[in-house]
Parts: C-alpha cells; structure tokens; sequence
C-alpha cells in the first residue's frame, strides 16, 4: 500500500536529519568542544562549502537515498516541465453539468408549490407582498 506524500517525506527528513547529527559527531572526532563549534558554525546564510566535510558526503548521500526512497514508493520526481506533460487522466469520469441537478426551484419533494416559491410569489415566503417592510437599522441619512 502506498503511502501519503507527507509521511514519505517526513521519514525522509527525520533520517537526514540524524544523519547529519552522525556525521557532525564523526566531524568533531569525540571532542565536545570541536562538536559545540561546528554545531555555532551553523547559521541561515552558510553555503554548503563551510560545513564539515563529514557533513557534506552525509547531505550527499541522504539526498540520493531520499530520491531513491521517493521513487521506490511510487512518486515521480522530475523536472516540472517534463512531470506536467505526463500527469496521469483522471479516474472519474467527468459529469454532465447542463440540467439542473435537484428539484426545481420553487417545488417541494411532495409535487407540491413551497410557499413563496413559484414564479408568482403568492405564498406567504420571502418576497411576498402581504410581508410587512422592516425599519432600516442605523442613523437616517440627510442628503
């Protein structure tokens, strides 16, 4: 059974991330010290290039496996231009929208004229002229 898309990634993000945490402790030797420094070093405008050579092959290689994990859970993962040209059809089938859909307006299930609802409007509904008119709400306007 195939899994959302959601849980795929969020397995795939929770093992990088791990990763990671391994390889910046492969990086610092066993030194807390050495650990706590290259952890500081990390900051929103690193580029790839500063972080610990450990690190890097640990990026590289969880970035394949997620792909590979992607693929093997049957996503497709491609360029945009390319993925939108292959969409699969759609599995229903589209429907007939001219006709109205349920009963007429103005009729109950009954056969019967709701009241106020036929094109005469001689029931006692909404719109009906025995209807007594409401006071408007608010200040009156002087112009």
């Amino acid at each position: 059974m195939q899994r959302p898309a959601n849980e795929v990634m969020q397995s795939v993000i929770f093992s990088a991330v791990l990763d990671a945490m391994q390889a910046l402790k492969k990086a610092s030797g066993g030194l807390p010290n050495q650990l706590l420094r290259d952890v500081q070093a990390i900051h929103p405008n690193v580029t790839f290039a500063d972080l610990p050579k450990e690190l890097q092959d640990a990026i590289v290689e969880t970035t394949r496996s997620a792909f590979t994990q992607l693929l093997k859970e049957g996503y497709a993962v491609g360029p945009r231009q390319q993925m939108q040209q292959v969409r699969p059809m759609d599995r229903v089938p589209e429907r007939d929208r001219r006709g109205p859909r349920g009963p007429a307006a103005g009729v109950r299930r009954g056969g019967r004229p709701a009241p106020g609802g036929g094109p005469d409007k001689t029931g006692g509904g909404p719109g009906a002229p025995n209807r007594p008119r409401r006071k408007p709400k608010g200040k009156p306007r002087l112009s």
